[in-house]
């Protein structure tokens, strides 16, 4: 993984992520947007694996749900996105040339 993927990837997951676990992550998958996919559906389904509200009457109310949503929208967006190794896989797409022939005039 080079540098640019590295700092795509340290954009869209925040500056906590551990590179070490990315550059692993990106080896297994050999996309920076399927790491990115990766981290972020592990993300939502921890905080899913524990209750979304919890509310201590009068003292505290914890509620996950929106920062689920964010990380969905996230998702989304890193869907939608081009990835600096997407790049890669463009360069190869080749043209093909269809000559133009003239119809006789009636």
């Amino acid at each position: 993984m080079n540098s640019e993927v590295l700092r795509w990837l340290m954009a869209q997951l925040g500056p906590d992520s551990d590179p070490a676990d990315l550059g692993q992550r990106y080896e297994r998958l050999r996309s920076a947007r399927a790491v990115a996919q990766e981290v972020l559906q592990e993300r939502i389904a921890s905080l899913l694996a524990e209750p979304l509200r919890v509310s201590i009457n009068g003292i505290a109310t914890i509620d996950q749900t929106s920062n689920v949503a964010a990380l969905e929208r996230r998702l989304t967006h890193v869907a939608d996105q081009t990835a600096p190794d997407d790049a890669e896989k463009v360069a190869f797409v080749s043209l093909a040339s269809i000559p133009l022939v003239a119809r006789p005039r009636r």
